[in-house]
Formats: structure tokens, sequence, C-alpha cells
């Protein structure tokens, strides 16, 4: 007997593999496999890269409000094949939630929720409900501005539903401000509690789906027709996983994860939105204000909810052509171009209630998001991460000659990946008096040598490097330290990291800025792997020679059948 044949068997009698196998590939689909009963699968699928790249994350990632922000920067930038776990996990907490709805989509429009279903579709909404909670909390972990933000508009809105709203967003938030216990919960919750409710309903929900198989097309003709799970099914559902993987490769590759920047409670500019599929019910608050928010903080999603639940136990009767349930389908179809068309709307609004010269003031509009103002005041998250205008008063930002002459060690700022467009408004502001808008043009400087204050877009050739840790480090080190020009110089630049004008989020911002204007991304890899467009185009071809590969197998299979029809004819 040969060694695995004797494996095999010795591992047969001691576990089930045969029954196994039998409870999960033999089934007979009616009507016969289809790439439209794939959409089911390719969820399964995402879901399990999420978890896996989701363990791997955790490794590296740090739940402090100090230190998550630097811990993604580090996992994408400097750990090999960091950049393609956590791009894979932020993609894929996107496309997940779109196939889900694709998925739910295609069994309402075919009517596969009608009894004996009920418990399938019951099962399959509340999975859309977990995967929009993994969207929720996964979104802050970060500690971002946008992810920081994203959390105060969501616990905001959760504290104005009615008798439950203040326990639940401080139960959210871990008091009455977005801080440490936040972040701590949130992490429980994505990590814990979220991935055993996906896993304890979609076990209901296949069990469900297997006592009665699949519904089928909705024609009777064509399911009296059956085709077998293995291997037809788990051939299309291959092909149609491996898509969603290229995709999903795509979009890591050419659409990467943008940084924006360590979260600040005290950013008076930034426009505070929700995630994408939050946006409607962001855009629909507009409408339901002062004695109104409850409706729109519950009443509109509960009603959505309860909408979806109940549709199998209103929906009774047993026609299943969409074509002959045109109340049905136009109801299903006015509800979901609302969603999306509030989604846009959400997307394309300035923002509400949280505008620069609101938060100045201290004043706000009524709503969810007045309790943005209070943030602003919040002390859960130190002032040194802020990014204020804190230097009104002191000598103005960029008053120096950026030369090579540097000392000094660098700061804290150098080693945080900050954000370009908050450092370019910051630059705007402060220092484009001195070094010109954009750095192209210095300040007349009597007494220097050069004359003026020099330019950094190009910056002194001392300084710059294509190597983003040691740019950002020779940049961090004049804003930290200051730097004298030669000669007796009218102007120098002042130690805005040592007198503290500049606090250290605000300085990785800068750099960000600078750093952008030469051509240099701040949050370049330095430690692919492989870099990201040729790992892609290495992992297409394996894809497509396997692909023709099992496409040539499976022709081949599919022919055998003709063959030995033909070859009993021929006796």
């Amino acid at each position: 007997m040969r060694p695995l044949g004797a494996i095999n068997e010795w591992l047969a009698a001691r576990w089930p593999f045969s029954e196994v196998s039998r409870l999960v590939l033999d089934e007979e689909i009616a009507g016969g496999a289809s790439f439209s009963y794939s959409f089911g699968s390719a969820v399964l699928t995402v879901f399990a890269i999420q978890a896996v790249t989701g363990i791997m994350q955790l490794f590296f990632y740090v739940p402090t409000i100090r230190d998550a922000y630097r811990s993604v920067g580090y996992l994408h930038t400097e750990v090999p094949f960091g950049w393609l776990i956590h791009g894979l996990h932020y993609w894929g907490a996107q496309v997940i939630i779109v196939l889900m709805l694709v998925h739910l989509a295609r069994v309402f429009i075919w009517g596969a929720y009608k009894t004996p279903r009920e418990l399938t579709w019951v099962a399959g909404v509340g999975l859309l409900l977990v995967l929009m909670a993994f969207s929720l909390t996964g979104a802050s972990l970060p500690w971002d501005q946008k992810g920081y933000w994203a959390g105060q508009v969501s616990t905001s809105v959760a504290g104005v539903i009615p008798i439950v709203g203040s326990a639940q967003k401080i139960l959210l938030r871990g008091g009455q401000e977005m801080g440490q216990l936040t972040i701590t919960r949130f992490f429980g919750i994505h990590v814990a509690i979220l991935p055993l409710a996906f896993l304890a309903l979609f076990s209901l929900h296949i069990v469900a789906m297997r006592r009665f198989g699949s519904a089928g097309p909705w024609e009777e003709n064509k399911r009296k027709l059956k085709g077998p799970f293995w291997p037809d099914q788990v051939f299309k559902d291959s092909i149609v996983a491996a898509v969603v993987f290229v995709i999903l490769l795509t979009l890591v590759v050419f659409l990467p994860y943008q940084f924006s920047g360590p979260a600040n409670p005290f950013d008076t500019n930034y426009v505070p939105k929700p995630e994408w599929n939050f946006l409607f019910l962001y855009q629909a608050l507009k409408y339901f204000q002062g004695s109104l928010e409850p409706v729109g903080a519950a009443g509109i999603p509960g009603l959505l909810i309860i909408l979806l639940l109940v549709l199998p136990f209103v929906d009774r009767s047993t026609e299943r052509s969409p074509f002959r349930r045109p109340l049905v389908l136009l109801c299903g179809f006015a509800v979901a171009a609302a969603v999306t068309a509030f989604s846009l709307a959400g997307y394309l609004s300035p923002g509400y209630g949280t505008t620069a010269d609101a938060v100045k003031t201290g004043s706000s509009s009524s709503g969810p998001w007045k309790l943005t103002v209070q943030a602003v005041r919040s002390t859960d998250t130190s002032a040194s991460d802020g990014d204020t205008n804190s230097g009104s008063g002191a000598a103005p930002a960029g008053s120096d000659a950026t030369g090579p002459s540097v000392s000094g060690e660098a700061g804290e700022a150098a080693y945080v990946i900050g954000s370009a467009q908050r450092g370019a408004m910051l630059f705007n502001d402060q220092c484009s008096g001195c070094h010109g808008e954009a750095g192209k043009d210095g300040l007349p400087n009597p007494g220097s040598v050069s004359g003026s204050v020099p330019v950094l877009n190009p910056i002194d050739q001392a300084l710059l490097s294509r190597e983003p840790t040691v740019f950002a480090g020779n940049i961090d080190r004049v804003i930290q330290h200051g730097s004298l020009p030669e000669g007796s110089p009218s102007i120098a630049m002042p130690a805005f990291g040592d007198d503290g004008t500049l606090n250290q989020q605000q300085i990785a911002n800068l750099i960000a800025y600078i750093m952008a204007l030469n051509g240099v991304d701040r949050a370049m890899i330095t430690n692919p792997g492989i870099r990201p467009v040729t790992f892609y185009l290495v992992t297409l071809g394996v894809f497509l020679f396997m692909g023709l590969i099992l496409a040539g197998a499976w022709s081949r299979r599919s022919a055998e059948p003709a063959s030995e029809d033909q070859a009993r004819g021929n006796k």
C-alpha cells in the first residue's frame, strides 16, 4: 500500500471524512449550477480573507489612542507585505458589504425568500447587520482623522435614539467623549463579539438553506432540472472567488489606503462624515431636526430593518416570478433607489452641523453633530496630538532658511505619517508668508549669505532624499530645532517643536506636505517584500495560468458524457 493511501485509510478510520464531504458537497441544485448562486460564496470568501488578514494585523496593531495610527503606518510601510495585509483588509471591508447587498438583491428578485425559506432570509439580513457593525467599529480602529470623526458621528447618532440612546452612546464610547475606552471597546467588539455573531448567523443560514436546498430559478420547468453542487457549482464559485480576489488586489495596488493623519479632536476644519454605507442615514438626518431627531436616528433605520425581516412573512404568495410580483418589486426598487440617492447626496454634501466657524465660536446646529463641538473640548486625546493653529502670536512658521546646516535628533513627528492635505492648509496659514505660495518663493532675508529665505519647492538637495524616512527626518530636525542661516540674517527659523509653537501632529502634516511638493510620498512603502505592481502582475499571471488549466479540465470533463453517449449509440 502506498504511504498516502495508508495515511488516508488511518485518518478515515478515526474521522468521518466521507460523511463530512457528502454533507458539504453532495447537493442537487435546482436548475443546475449557475454563476448567479455564487454571490453567497463570494461573501464567505471575502470574510475568510478578512479573518486571515485581521489575525495577521493583530501581531502589529496596538489599540491605544497614542499608538494605533502609528502601528497601522508601521505595518503598511515597514513590514514586508504589510501593505498587502492591511490593504486587503481595508478594501475587503468595503467589498463584502457590496457583495452581501447584491446577494440579498438576487434573492429578493428571484423570490427565494418565500416559504419554506423564511429563516434563511432572516439569517441573511442578520449577517448584513453584522457586516455593517464590522464596518462601523473597524473604521475607528486606525484612530486617524477619518476614523475618529466617523466614530464621532455614528456614536452621536446612536445617542439620540429614544430611551436607550444616552446609555448606548456611553456604552460605545466608554464615556461622554471619544477616548481610550472607545478604541478599547470598538476593538473588543470588532475582533471578538462580531466574529462570533457572524459565525452563529452563518451556521443558521447554511443549515436552514441545506434543509430545503437551493430555491432555483423562478420558472417551474427549469427547477425540474437538477445539477450537482460538486463539482459544477464549486467550479463556478471558484471562478467568482478568483475574480473577487483580483478585484480586491487591483484596489489595493492602484487605490491604496489613504493616510489622513492621526485622530485630532481639536481640528476645526475637518468635516466629519460616517462610512459610505451609513451616508444614507447621515443625509436623512438633515431633514429631521429638533424633536424629530429620533425619527431620523431610529425610525428610518428601524423601519428598513423591520421591512427586511418581515418581508417573507408579509409576501405569502407562492408566485416567484418578478414579472408577476410588480408591487413587491416596485416597492423594493423604490427603497433601494431612495437609499442610493441619499447616500450620493451625503457623499457630495459639504457637511452638517460641524463647520469650522461653528466649532470656533462654540455654536452648532441642532442634531446629533452638536456633540462634536463638545469633543473639541475633550481631554481624552492629548493636545500634543492636535492640529490647531496654535502658533498665533509666535514667530511665523517657515520664517527660516531650511538649509543643510541642521542638527539635533529627529522628533516624534518624523516617525508619524502625516496628512499632506492638512499640512497644505497649515502651510498656507503660517508658512507661505516666508516661503511663498507652495514653497516656491522665499522672502528677502537681509544679512544672510543667500539673501532670501530658501524655497522649499524644490528643497535644498542636502535635505532631499528619495528614502521617505530619511527625508522626513531631515525636514523634521529643522522644524523641531530651528536653523540659523549663514551670515547675519534678519530672519531665522524658530524651533517650533522645542518651543511648543507647533505640536507633533502639525509637524508631521507639514513634513508630509513638503515631501509631496518634492515628489516624495510620506506613506511610500519602504520594505514591500515585492513591489505592489510587480506582485499584482505575477499574481494575475498565476491566476490566468491556473484558470486556463481548470478551463481545459472542465471542457474535457464536459465532453466525456457526450463521448460515452455516442459510443453507446454506435453499439
